[in-house]
């Protein structure tokens, strides 16, 4: 038993630990009269008294003179009616046919589970009810037995129960009455115990304070102890040092006799000084105005400087704007392993009009079309596409190559000039690769996006020698189903792309901002390797039938770009736009969709439309018409700002060396070449 268990949980465990009564029909042979009570219930009821002691802090023990005598079983007819026999022979004719009645009119009952004890393993489990009635009345009588009735005086044994009864529902309602007494007890004890273990807490924490506080004092202590120790050894040191200058003193004096003769040669040589200090202070008065002579020419060629400085970025813009606002390139991707060789002549590279030292600008696509024939019924030859642009990057051209073309692009964003380079091109043509690069970390292989990132980082290093200072703030969405993902989403905020909405800066503002993206400041290569591997995960891929690994959703890389120049009040900012679109085929008509091809329709219809209104928002803002349809697409909604008339732009067509591709080749060349076509206008830049 637990120790610490209230003696009043221990009586009420005790009280509610009582067996159930069982309900079964008396079997004494009364015709149409039954008692009330079965004989389990009259044993409980003529338990002996039980012992008990009340109050807080003492032990309550119930004890029990005699056991429990086993539960009525059921009856089988059979010994019903033999017992009714038994007792016909004694009482005649009467009582056997009043027992005969009785036994016929009672149900059976279940048979009840015999509990077995230790002392009652004696006891007989078929047991007359008579037999058993007297065995009751002999256990509450303390083992006396009874002045015995006759066998056939059933209404005095009868009379006899009833009084029994009678004492056992008084005692039972005695014991109620105590119960409800011990109860009352027992909330009373709850409560106080409740009261103490509030005030047990409320100890416990002041004793918690106290001893934090002893233990503070004791620390105090023991510091104070080490001062006192360590003032001691001072005390020794500094007498000792007394001592040590009373005998410096002495001999001090007998210096100071010596110095005031040296002292009498030193005055004779600063006069010296001071005659030779005079022509120094007349040499430092001339060098001060040649510094002042110097400070101001430094000042002019500062000047001088950071008109160059201007004059460049003027001359810069304008060989940018020379060479168009809106440019072109095509880049055809090599043949990569366990593809067929395409035939010779498919693609063509003519050389520039200085011979083939100057970098290509036209292609050559030929196509042939094997439902056209001639009269003969031969093949017809095949059809010659030609297209010129800024400029064409064969198969062989390196990463490093790509970007040389594109730097000082990149450096106008320093300028204040919006910039924006797009990836066009169908799925599996590079794209993803020219902007990111390839995979396993080569450094030969790094896309535009790291590498313009550490051009923009080594030219804002290099202006701060001139006054200049640069922050860059990063951003990485994705453009789904018309619906704006953060790529650079963490933790519990991965996957909640659907919340990012665009929308104004502030009242007034034209700059626009995604709501719940993250912008991280960046201003190392590593950080931004980071920012790019973390999108690489969340960015939504796909298996289609063009590449085993397509990424279905345009991605956005904007790189916010603030610089000031405190001394003269100078400030730009522009943001530079690094996007790879969404692969631009066509839809199949003839394609049966399955479950999984209908979410592949779905995703390419979206990446259709969002092209079509490019090319729209790049012609309307070539032709200046006055409403540019920048809302009907996240896409152009998100890059208004890049796209307008103060904005540089240059788009990178993709085209796959392939002769099972050429004609999403053909439609990506045409599509590039009515942009190269356009001219936005001149560019500003945002200054202040």
């Amino acid at each position: 038993a637990d120790p610490l268990r209230s003696p009043l949980l221990e009586v009420k465990g005790n009280i509610e630990l009582k067996r159930p009564l069982i309900k079964a029909p008396s079997q004494l042979p009364l015709s149409g009269s039954r008692l009330k009570r079965r004989p389990d219930q009259m044993e409980d009821g003529l338990e002996p008294e039980k012992k008990r002691t009340r109050g807080l802090g003492a032990t309550t023990k119930i004890t029990t003179s005699h056991p429990r005598v086993p539960s009525l079983t059921t009856v089988p007819q059979t010994q019903g009616q033999t017992t009714a026999q038994k007792v016909s022979k004694k009482t005649g004719p009467r009582c056997s046919t009043a027992i005969a009645t009785g036994l016929k009119n009672q149900k059976p009952v279940p048979a009840v589970p015999v509990q077995k004890s230790g002392r009652a393993s004696g006891v007989d489990p078929i047991k007359t009810p008579l037999t058993f009635v007297l065995s009751v009345f002999i256990l509450a009588s303390g083992g006396k037995k009874p002045s015995k009735r006759p066998a056939w005086d059933l209404k005095g044994q009868l009379c006899d129960l009833n009084a029994e009864l009678k004492r056992c529902r008084e005692r039972t309602q005695t014991l109620d009455q105590e119960n409800q007494q011990l109860q009352d007890q027992l909330r009373d004890a709850q409560q106080q115990v409740k009261a103490l273990g509030t005030e047990r807490t409320t100890l416990e924490g002041h004793l918690a304070k106290v001893q934090a506080q002893a233990e503070q004092g004791q620390q105090e202590l023991k510091n104070l102890r080490a001062c006192v120790l360590e003032l001691e050894e001072r005390l020794s040191t500094q007498e000792g040092l007394v001592q040590e200058l009373q005998k410096k003193q002495v001999e001090l004096q007998e210096e100071r006799r010596g110095l005031t003769s040296q002292l009498e040669e030193k005055e004779r040589r600063l006069q010296t000084s001071e005659a030779a200090l005079s022509s120094s202070q007349a040499e430092v008065a001339s060098l001060r105005q040649e510094t002042v002579a110097q400070a101001a020419l430094l000042t002019e060629r500062e000047e001088r400087l950071h008109g160059l400085e201007m004059e460049r970025r003027r001359l810069h813009n304008q060989l940018q704007e020379l060479k168009g606002n809106i440019r072109v390139f095509c880049r055809v991707r090599p043949v990569l392993p366990g593809e067929p060789t395409p035939p010779p002549g498919l693609l063509l590279f003519p050389s520039g009009p200085g011979g083939p030292s100057d970098p290509p600008t036209r292609l050559s696509l030929s196509r042939s079309d094997e439902r056209r024939g001639t009269l003969s019924g031969a093949p017809a030859p095949p059809t010659r596409h030609d297209f010129s642009f800024d400029r064409v990057f064969p198969p062989g051209s390196g990463q490093d190559e790509v970007f040389e073309e594109i730097a000082m692009l990149v450096q106008s964003a320093l300028d204040g000039y919006p910039v924006c380079i797009f990836a066009y091109g169908q799925t599996g043509s590079g794209k993803t690769f020219t902007m990111e690069g390839g995979p396993g970390g080569d450094p030969q292989l790094e896309g535009l996006i790291p590498r313009a990132l550490r051009h923009l980082f080594s030219v804002a290093q290099e202006l701060s020698g001139q006054g200049w200072t640069y922050s860059f703030v990063a951003s990485y969405v994705e453009i789904y189903n018309e619906t704006v993902r953060d790529l650079l989403a963490t933790g519990t905020r991965k996957g909640q792309g659907g919340e990012c909405e665009i929308r104004r800066a502030g009242p007034g503002s034209e700059e626009l901002t995604v709501t719940n993206a993250r912008y991280v400041p960046v201003s190392c290569e590593k950080e931004v390797e980071a920012l790019l591997h973390l999108a690489r995960q969340n960015r939504a891929v796909a298996r289609t039938a063009q590449n085993e690994r397509s990424s279905r959703s345009h991605s956005v890389f904007q790189l916010q770009i603030s610089g000031e120049h405190s001394s003269r009040g100078l400030q730009c900012g522009a943001p530079l736009s690094l996007v790879d679109l969404a692969g631009s085929e066509r839809l199949d008509p003839g394609l049966a969709l399955g479950p999984g091809e209908r979410e592949r329709l779905r995703e390419t219809q979206a990446i259709n439309s969002s092209l079509s209104t490019l090319g729209l928002v790049i012609m309307a803002l070539s032709n200046k018409e006055s409403h540019v349809p920048y809302r009907n697409s996240k896409l152009t909604y998100l890059l208004q700002n890049s796209l307008g008339g103060s904005a540089k732009m240059l788009m990178f067509v993709n085209i796959s060396p392939l002769e099972e591709n050429v004609s999403e080749s053909l439609n990506s060349l045409r599509f590039a070449s009515k942009v190269n076509q356009c001219v936005i206008g001149t560019a500003q830049a945002n200054r202040k």
